[in-house]
Protein backbone atom coordinates (compact mmCIF):
# COMPACT_ATOMS: atom_id res chain seq x y z
CA UNK A 1 0.00 0.00 0.00
CA UNK A 2 1.53 3.47 -0.88
CA UNK A 3 1.29 5.25 2.14
CA UNK A 4 1.67 8.80 0.33
CA UNK A 5 -2.31 8.59 0.05
CA UNK A 6 -3.11 7.59 3.35
CA UNK A 7 -4.31 10.88 5.89
CA UNK A 8 -2.40 10.41 9.18
CA UNK A 9 -5.18 8.70 11.02
CA UNK A 10 -5.69 6.32 8.47
CA UNK A 11 -1.78 5.87 8.99
CA UNK A 12 -2.14 5.49 12.93
CA UNK A 13 -5.34 3.50 12.31
CA UNK A 14 -3.11 1.25 10.31
CA UNK A 15 -0.80 0.86 12.78
CA UNK A 16 -3.11 0.05 15.46
CA UNK A 17 -4.52 -2.60 14.46
CA UNK A 18 -1.43 -4.24 13.77
CA UNK A 19 -0.73 -3.51 17.34
CA UNK A 20 -2.96 -5.30 18.83
CA UNK A 21 -3.38 -7.55 17.03
CA UNK A 22 0.04 -8.93 17.87
CA UNK A 23 -0.86 -8.50 21.48
CA UNK A 24 -3.46 -10.87 21.01
CA UNK A 25 -6.57 -8.86 21.22
CA UNK A 26 -9.60 -9.37 18.87
CA UNK A 27 -11.11 -6.81 16.52
CA UNK A 28 -14.97 -5.28 18.08
CA UNK A 29 -17.31 -4.28 15.75
CA UNK A 30 -20.68 -2.80 16.37
CA UNK A 31 -23.72 -1.09 15.09
CA UNK A 32 -23.43 2.63 14.79
CA UNK A 33 -27.23 3.19 17.03
CA UNK A 34 -27.29 1.73 20.04
CA UNK A 35 -30.87 2.12 22.83
CA UNK A 36 -30.85 5.53 23.91
CA UNK A 37 -31.67 4.54 27.59
CA UNK A 38 -28.23 3.05 27.66
CA UNK A 39 -27.07 6.21 27.76
CA UNK A 40 -29.57 8.10 29.77
CA UNK A 41 -29.32 5.50 32.50
CA UNK A 42 -25.13 5.75 32.15
CA UNK A 43 -24.63 9.44 31.37
CA UNK A 44 -22.09 10.00 34.64
CA UNK A 45 -19.84 7.73 32.45
CA UNK A 46 -20.11 9.52 29.01
CA UNK A 47 -17.38 12.45 27.72
CA UNK A 48 -19.88 14.96 28.00
CA UNK A 49 -23.93 14.60 28.00
CA UNK A 50 -25.30 15.39 24.78
CA UNK A 51 -26.79 12.43 22.63
CA UNK A 52 -28.46 12.25 18.92
CA UNK A 53 -31.20 10.66 19.11
CA UNK A 54 -34.22 9.98 17.18
CA UNK A 55 -37.17 7.32 16.60
CA UNK A 56 -36.82 4.17 15.44
CA UNK A 57 -39.40 3.02 12.26
CA UNK A 58 -41.10 0.84 15.73
CA UNK A 59 -41.37 3.71 17.81
CA UNK A 60 -38.09 2.67 19.83
CA UNK A 61 -35.82 5.83 21.02
CA UNK A 62 -32.24 5.04 19.33
CA UNK A 63 -29.00 6.93 19.97
CA UNK A 64 -26.30 7.77 17.41
CA UNK A 65 -23.38 6.00 19.46
CA UNK A 66 -21.49 8.76 21.84
CA UNK A 67 -19.33 5.95 23.19
CA UNK A 68 -17.59 2.19 22.80
CA UNK A 69 -17.25 1.03 26.21
CA UNK A 70 -20.54 1.48 27.59
CA UNK A 71 -21.89 -0.90 24.12
CA UNK A 72 -18.84 -3.43 25.09
CA UNK A 73 -19.50 -3.72 28.74
CA UNK A 74 -23.54 -4.41 28.00
CA UNK A 75 -22.76 -6.83 25.32
CA UNK A 76 -20.24 -8.85 27.34
CA UNK A 77 -20.83 -11.29 30.04
CA UNK A 78 -18.79 -12.15 33.32
CA UNK A 79 -16.83 -15.76 32.96
CA UNK A 80 -14.36 -16.72 35.94
CA UNK A 81 -10.82 -17.13 34.68
CA UNK A 82 -11.52 -15.66 31.32
CA UNK A 83 -10.67 -12.11 29.70
CA UNK A 84 -12.03 -10.57 27.15
CA UNK A 85 -9.50 -8.26 25.55
CA UNK A 86 -10.72 -6.61 22.25
CA UNK A 87 -9.73 -3.63 20.21
CA UNK A 88 -11.97 -0.99 18.05
CA UNK A 89 -11.42 1.41 15.54
CA UNK A 90 -15.37 3.18 15.48
CA UNK A 91 -17.07 5.92 14.81
CA UNK A 92 -18.28 7.84 17.54
CA UNK A 93 -21.26 11.28 17.48
CA UNK A 94 -20.58 13.44 19.76
CA UNK A 95 -19.63 17.00 20.64
CA UNK A 96 -15.89 17.51 19.66
CA UNK A 97 -13.37 19.05 22.59
CA UNK A 98 -11.73 21.00 19.70
CA UNK A 99 -14.89 22.41 17.95
CA UNK A 100 -17.18 22.23 20.81
CA UNK A 101 -20.02 20.87 17.96
CA UNK A 102 -21.55 17.50 17.28
CA UNK A 103 -18.96 15.98 15.08
CA UNK A 104 -18.11 12.19 13.68
CA UNK A 105 -15.22 11.75 16.02
CA UNK A 106 -12.78 8.28 14.70
CA UNK A 107 -11.88 6.74 17.93
CA UNK A 108 -9.38 3.46 18.36
CA UNK A 109 -8.97 1.75 21.65
CA UNK A 110 -8.94 -1.60 23.43
CA UNK A 111 -10.33 -2.80 26.46
CA UNK A 112 -9.21 -5.89 29.26
CA UNK A 113 -12.26 -7.22 30.79
CA UNK A 114 -12.25 -10.20 33.48
CA UNK A 115 -9.70 -10.98 36.06
CA UNK A 116 -7.80 -8.26 35.41
CA UNK A 117 -4.47 -8.76 37.62
CA UNK A 118 -1.02 -6.90 37.76
CA UNK A 119 0.24 -7.83 34.68
CA UNK A 120 -2.54 -6.72 32.18
CA UNK A 121 -2.49 -3.35 33.39
CA UNK A 122 0.88 -3.11 32.99
CA UNK A 123 0.15 -4.50 29.42
CA UNK A 124 -2.22 -1.73 29.15
CA UNK A 125 -0.21 0.84 29.82
CA UNK A 126 2.59 -0.56 27.85
CA UNK A 127 -0.18 -0.31 24.95
CA UNK A 128 -0.73 2.84 25.39
CA UNK A 129 2.99 4.18 25.17
CA UNK A 130 3.46 2.32 21.95
CA UNK A 131 -0.16 3.72 20.44
CA UNK A 132 1.40 7.08 21.22
CA UNK A 133 4.75 6.23 19.21
CA UNK A 134 2.89 4.70 16.48
CA UNK A 135 1.58 8.30 15.89
CA UNK A 136 5.03 9.48 15.75
CA UNK A 137 6.75 12.84 17.06
CA UNK A 138 6.83 13.65 20.91
CA UNK A 139 5.09 12.00 23.39
CA UNK A 140 4.32 11.76 27.01
CA UNK A 141 2.12 9.23 29.23
CA UNK A 142 1.55 10.19 32.69
CA UNK A 143 0.17 7.83 35.49
CA UNK A 144 -1.35 7.59 38.50
CA UNK A 145 -3.79 6.10 41.01
CA UNK A 146 -6.55 7.62 42.37
CA UNK A 147 -6.12 5.43 45.35
CA UNK A 148 -2.96 7.25 46.86
CA UNK A 149 -4.89 10.66 46.49
CA UNK A 150 -8.02 9.28 47.78
CA UNK A 151 -6.46 8.26 50.77
CA UNK A 152 -4.79 10.91 51.66
CA UNK A 153 -7.54 13.64 51.13
CA UNK A 154 -9.48 11.03 53.54
CA UNK A 155 -6.62 11.53 56.31
CA UNK A 156 -6.93 14.88 55.85
CA UNK A 157 -10.45 15.82 56.64
CA UNK A 158 -13.49 13.56 57.63
CA UNK A 159 -15.71 16.63 56.15
CA UNK A 160 -17.62 14.90 53.19
CA UNK A 161 -17.03 18.16 51.00
CA UNK A 162 -13.19 18.47 51.41
CA UNK A 163 -12.61 15.87 48.88
CA UNK A 164 -13.32 17.08 45.73
CA UNK A 165 -12.90 20.90 46.58
CA UNK A 166 -9.13 19.57 46.84
CA UNK A 167 -8.81 17.59 44.26
CA UNK A 168 -10.05 20.12 42.26
CA UNK A 169 -6.94 22.22 43.42
CA UNK A 170 -4.55 19.11 43.54
CA UNK A 171 -5.91 18.66 39.99
CA UNK A 172 -5.12 22.25 38.37
CA UNK A 173 -1.45 22.00 40.49
CA UNK A 174 -2.81 25.20 41.94
CA UNK A 175 -1.30 25.18 45.51
CA UNK A 176 -2.89 28.81 46.55
CA UNK A 177 -6.11 27.79 45.96
CA UNK A 178 -5.76 24.60 47.95
CA UNK A 179 -4.23 26.54 51.12
CA UNK A 180 -7.84 28.35 50.83
CA UNK A 181 -9.51 25.34 50.88
CA UNK A 182 -7.13 23.62 53.99
CA UNK A 183 -7.77 26.93 56.11
CA UNK A 184 -11.53 26.90 55.51
CA UNK A 185 -11.58 23.44 56.97
CA UNK A 186 -9.34 23.50 59.72
CA UNK A 187 -6.39 21.61 57.74
CA UNK A 188 -3.08 21.96 59.72
CA UNK A 189 0.40 22.84 57.62
CA UNK A 190 1.67 19.51 57.61
CA UNK A 191 -1.44 17.48 56.48
CA UNK A 192 -1.57 20.88 53.54
CA UNK A 193 2.31 19.91 52.98
CA UNK A 194 1.18 16.38 52.57
CA UNK A 195 -0.99 17.40 49.91
CA UNK A 196 1.36 19.76 48.12
CA UNK A 197 3.98 17.21 47.80
CA UNK A 198 1.10 15.07 46.11
CA UNK A 199 0.36 18.33 44.31
CA UNK A 200 3.96 18.37 42.54
CA UNK A 201 4.76 15.10 42.27
CA UNK A 202 5.99 13.72 38.78
CA UNK A 203 8.84 11.00 38.85
CA UNK A 204 10.14 8.72 36.13
CA UNK A 205 9.51 4.83 36.86
CA UNK A 206 12.96 4.36 38.86
CA UNK A 207 12.62 7.78 40.92
CA UNK A 208 8.65 6.24 42.15
CA UNK A 209 10.11 3.87 45.39
CA UNK A 210 11.81 7.06 47.00
CA UNK A 211 9.03 9.26 46.71
CA UNK A 212 6.12 6.02 48.00
CA UNK A 213 9.32 5.95 50.84
CA UNK A 214 8.00 8.77 52.11
CA UNK A 215 4.06 8.05 51.84
CA UNK A 216 1.90 6.27 54.57
CA UNK A 217 1.97 2.30 53.45
CA UNK A 218 -1.12 0.95 51.77
CA UNK A 219 -2.98 -0.77 48.97
CA UNK A 220 -2.27 1.90 46.24
CA UNK A 221 1.34 2.49 47.49
CA UNK A 222 2.46 -1.15 46.89
CA UNK A 223 0.53 -1.45 43.82
CA UNK A 224 2.22 1.94 42.47
CA UNK A 225 5.36 0.29 43.47
CA UNK A 226 4.89 -2.97 41.84
CA UNK A 227 4.12 -1.16 38.41
CA UNK A 228 6.82 1.28 38.60
CA UNK A 229 9.40 -1.63 38.73
CA UNK A 230 7.51 -2.90 35.66
CA UNK A 231 7.68 -0.20 34.07
CA UNK A 232 11.35 1.21 34.97
CA UNK A 233 12.56 -1.87 32.60
CA UNK A 234 10.61 -1.37 30.02
CA UNK A 235 11.58 0.51 26.40
CA UNK A 236 9.46 3.37 27.30
CA UNK A 237 10.39 4.07 31.13
CA UNK A 238 11.88 7.51 29.87
CA UNK A 239 8.24 8.65 28.03
CA UNK A 240 6.45 8.01 31.26
CA UNK A 241 6.12 10.26 34.06
CA UNK A 242 4.00 9.35 37.45
CA UNK A 243 2.12 12.17 38.46
CA UNK A 244 0.21 12.20 41.29
CA UNK A 245 -1.82 15.16 40.45
CA UNK A 246 -3.57 13.60 38.04
CA UNK A 247 -7.61 12.67 39.01
CA UNK A 248 -10.04 11.24 37.09
CA UNK A 249 -14.06 10.92 37.99
CA UNK A 250 -14.47 8.46 40.52
CA UNK A 251 -17.65 7.23 39.63
CA UNK A 252 -16.03 5.63 36.23
CA UNK A 253 -12.71 4.87 37.25
CA UNK A 254 -10.85 3.28 40.69
CA UNK A 255 -6.77 2.31 41.15
CA UNK A 256 -4.43 3.20 37.85
CA UNK A 257 -5.62 5.63 35.14
CA UNK A 258 -3.29 7.62 32.74
CA UNK A 259 -3.54 10.19 29.96
CA UNK A 260 -1.47 10.13 26.71
CA UNK A 261 -0.25 13.69 25.05
CA UNK A 262 1.71 14.77 21.83
CA UNK A 263 3.83 17.93 21.21
CA UNK A 264 1.75 20.28 19.33
CA UNK A 265 -1.73 19.46 20.72
CA UNK A 266 -2.55 20.80 23.95
CA UNK A 267 -5.19 18.77 25.25
CA UNK A 268 -4.78 14.67 25.98
CA UNK A 269 -4.72 12.77 23.53
CA UNK A 270 -5.09 9.19 25.23
CA UNK A 271 -6.89 8.58 28.42
CA UNK A 272 -7.57 5.64 30.24
CA UNK A 273 -7.94 3.44 33.54
CA UNK A 274 -9.46 0.93 35.21
CA UNK A 275 -12.94 1.05 35.95
CA UNK A 276 -14.25 -1.53 37.86
CA UNK A 277 -16.99 0.80 39.25
CA UNK A 278 -18.59 1.51 35.58
CA UNK A 279 -18.33 -2.53 35.64
CA UNK A 280 -20.37 -2.95 38.59
CA UNK A 281 -22.77 0.07 38.02
CA UNK A 282 -23.53 -2.13 34.33
CA UNK A 283 -24.19 -5.30 36.69
CA UNK A 284 -21.07 -6.83 35.98
CA UNK A 285 -18.99 -8.40 38.25
CA UNK A 286 -15.45 -8.67 36.37
CA UNK A 287 -12.83 -6.26 36.76
CA UNK A 288 -11.64 -3.97 33.71
CA UNK A 289 -8.84 -1.86 32.33
CA UNK A 290 -8.70 0.02 28.92
CA UNK A 291 -8.16 3.36 26.95
CA UNK A 292 -9.10 5.41 24.25
CA UNK A 293 -7.25 7.56 21.52
CA UNK A 294 -9.12 10.53 20.22
CA UNK A 295 -8.16 10.49 16.68
CA UNK A 296 -9.92 13.85 15.56
CA UNK A 297 -7.44 15.67 17.86
CA UNK A 298 -5.21 14.76 14.87
CA UNK A 299 -6.00 17.28 12.86
CA UNK A 300 -4.12 19.92 15.08
CA UNK A 301 -0.73 18.80 14.44
CA UNK A 302 0.64 19.85 11.02
CA UNK A 303 0.22 17.50 8.03
CA UNK A 304 2.38 18.91 5.48
CA UNK A 305 0.07 19.57 2.24
CA UNK A 306 2.21 17.38 -0.80
CA UNK A 307 3.46 19.53 -2.89
CA UNK A 308 1.32 18.04 -6.34
CA UNK A 309 -1.76 16.67 -6.69
CA UNK A 310 -0.58 14.16 -9.32
CA UNK A 311 2.91 13.62 -11.13
CA UNK A 312 1.27 13.35 -14.99
CA UNK A 313 -1.49 15.33 -16.06
CA UNK A 314 -2.09 13.22 -19.80
CA UNK A 315 -4.01 15.20 -22.25
CA UNK A 316 -5.86 13.97 -24.94
CA UNK A 317 -8.54 14.80 -27.51
CA UNK A 318 -11.31 12.95 -29.63
CA UNK A 319 -8.44 12.73 -32.18
CA UNK A 320 -6.32 10.16 -30.05
CA UNK A 321 -7.15 6.21 -29.99
CA UNK A 322 -8.50 4.69 -26.42
CA UNK A 323 -5.88 2.24 -26.53
CA UNK A 324 -2.96 4.81 -27.44
CA UNK A 325 -4.44 6.53 -24.05
CA UNK A 326 -4.32 3.38 -21.97
CA UNK A 327 -1.27 2.67 -23.25
CA UNK A 328 0.71 6.12 -22.61
CA UNK A 329 -1.05 6.05 -19.10
CA UNK A 330 -0.43 3.32 -17.95
CA UNK A 331 3.32 2.65 -18.48
CA UNK A 332 3.71 6.02 -16.64
CA UNK A 333 1.95 4.58 -13.61
CA UNK A 334 3.94 1.43 -14.31
CA UNK A 335 6.83 3.01 -13.59
CA UNK A 336 5.22 4.65 -9.68
CA UNK A 337 3.56 7.83 -10.89
CA UNK A 338 0.63 9.03 -10.58
CA UNK A 339 -1.60 10.18 -13.40
CA UNK A 340 -5.10 11.31 -15.01
CA UNK A 341 -5.89 11.76 -18.32
CA UNK A 342 -8.40 14.84 -18.99
CA UNK A 343 -9.37 16.97 -21.92
CA UNK A 344 -7.91 20.07 -20.73
CA UNK A 345 -6.33 21.67 -17.31
CA UNK A 346 -8.16 21.58 -14.21
CA UNK A 347 -8.68 24.80 -13.22
CA UNK A 348 -6.68 24.02 -9.05
CA UNK A 349 -4.75 20.57 -10.23
CA UNK A 350 -1.30 20.77 -9.24
CA UNK A 351 0.86 18.67 -11.83
CA UNK A 352 4.48 17.73 -11.99
CA UNK A 353 4.49 16.96 -15.57
CA UNK A 354 1.87 17.53 -18.42
CA UNK A 355 2.19 14.94 -21.43
CA UNK A 356 -0.28 16.33 -24.58
CA UNK A 357 -1.60 13.99 -26.84
CA UNK A 358 -3.39 16.20 -28.60
CA UNK A 359 0.42 17.03 -30.09
CA UNK A 360 1.99 13.68 -31.13
CA UNK A 361 2.94 12.93 -27.51
CA UNK A 362 5.13 16.44 -27.33
CA UNK A 363 5.93 17.10 -23.32
CA UNK A 364 6.17 20.35 -21.85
Amino acid sequence: MNDAVLTREERVVFALRDLYRRYGYLPYRMSKFEEYELYVRNKEFMVGDRVIAFNDTNGKMLALKPDVTLSIIKGGEDRPGEKQKVYYDENVYRVSRSTHRFKEIRQAGLECIGEVDLYDIFETVSLAAKSLEAIGGEYLLTVSHLGLLTDALSRTSTDPAFPSEANACIAGKNAHDLKTVCDRFGVGEGDYDALCRLLAANFAPSDVPAFLSTCPKSEAAEEIGRLAALLSASPYADKIRFDFSLTGDVNYYNGFIFKGFLRGIASDVLSGGQYDGMMNKLGRTSRAVGFALYLDLLEALDEPEPGYDVDVLLLYDGGNDPAVIAKEADAIRAAGKTCTAQHAIPEKLRYRELKDLRKEGTQC
